[in-house]
């Protein structure tokens, strides 16, 4: 099968993935194989392909916004037949046991298995997944709508649950890529005000277009006290008045799997009157079920840009550079 292989991680302007043909790979007890159809390209790829979060395993195929066609089914799978289409996420592995397997928090065990990080992911023409962390996908959504789903949609699905928003109140999103953008959809179907921050002119119009009712510069203070926010952007430097702008008792949720070195906090500006900062940490899989089930609903219409899969290192540069309106999406078959 062709793959795109990341075998050293370096900046992505030097073109660090490579397309290999290797292997077919089969699926074992209670796994599904995937013919993939696209894959999207998300943030957290870029950051393992430069380093910023070194891979576990070298090489490895990235890509965990997967959506395609079980061609091949392991022993023992009773949920999937051949020919059904589904999608593999960021988790996809866990180990059960734990007091937090056990307890409905499955995405803080210590033993997680991350697609494109612990396993091969999406950027290949097959991919593995238990059948327990497949996702079916409702058919309102085409491959390209369906794949930010997988990972945008469900991360900022659980931010916005951790940001403790409530139906009416104020939100702020800090920075305006592919998660925040479904985000702001999820956000005006539960009634919320969106006020977006992003560097980004094209990200700016993007976001009055979808609605947003104030919109300004990364480092701008809304003209209103937010309820909550989200900040996606890798920047550190931008909590302290991500936190500045909300009202008390607020509430900011850091969205990204990495980040930038966060500067000193001022208690008294910064978080005193009961405002609270959370993290986000993965999902849980009925994080995913759950915003599968609702966007059908809405519907969400996620906007996106394909590359055909031996250009994944342009799609992550443009990405890089924040010239993809909405999500980059890697078309691999038909």
């Amino acid at each position: 099968m062709k793959a795109m292989v990341l075998e050293n991680e370096a900046n992505v302007s030097t073109n660090p993935l490579v397309l290999r043909e290797l292997a077919e790979p089969h699926p074992g007890p209670g796994h599904v194989r995937i013919r993939v159809r696209v894959c999207g390209m998300c943030r957290t790829d870029l950051h393992i392909v430069e380093g910023e979060i070194s891979p576990s395993t070298r090489p490895i195929i990235p890509g965990h916004e997967v959506v395609g066609i079980i061609d091949r089914i392991g022993n023992g799978v009773k949920t999937f037949r051949e020919g059904d289409r589904v999608g593999i996420a960021w988790l996809q592995g866990t180990c059960g046991h734990c007091e937090f397997c056990q307890s409905g928090r499955e995405n803080l065990c210590a033993q997680p298995i991350f697609s494109g990080y612990h396993v091969h992911g999406g950027y290949a023409e097959y991919a593995i997944v238990p059948e327990s962390f497949a996702y079916p996908i409702p058919s309102l959504f085409s491959d390209e709508e369906a794949a930010p789903l997988l990972c945008a949609g469900i991360i900022g699905y659980r931010a916005l649950r951790r940001s403790q928003v409530k139906p009416g109140q104020r939100l702020g999103l800090y920075g305006f890529g592919a998660s925040a953008h479904i985000t702001i959809q999820i956000a005006q179907y539960w009634g919320c005000e969106v006020y977006v921050c992003s560097l980004s002119q094209d990200h700016q119009r993007l976001a009055r277009q979808l609605g947003a009712v104030w919109v300004g510069n990364a480092m701008d203070s809304p003209p209103e006290k937010l309820h909550s926010s989200i900040l996606f952007a890798p920047a550190g430097e931008l909590v302290s008045p991500a936190l500045r702008a909300l009202e008390k008792g607020g509430t900011l949720a850091l969205a990204g799997i990495y980040m930038t070195p966060i500067p000193s906090l001022d208690y008294t500006q910064d978080l005193f009157q009961e405002r609270t900062l959370q993290s986000v940490t993965a999902n849980t899989k009925q994080d995913g079920l759950d915003l599968f089930q609702e966007a059908a609903i809405i519907p969400i219409r996620p906007y996106t840009k394909s590359f055909p899969l031996e250009e994944a290192n342009v799609g992550l540069q443009c990405l890089k550079a924040g010239t993809i309106q909405g999500a980059g999406v890697l078309t691999i078959a038909s």
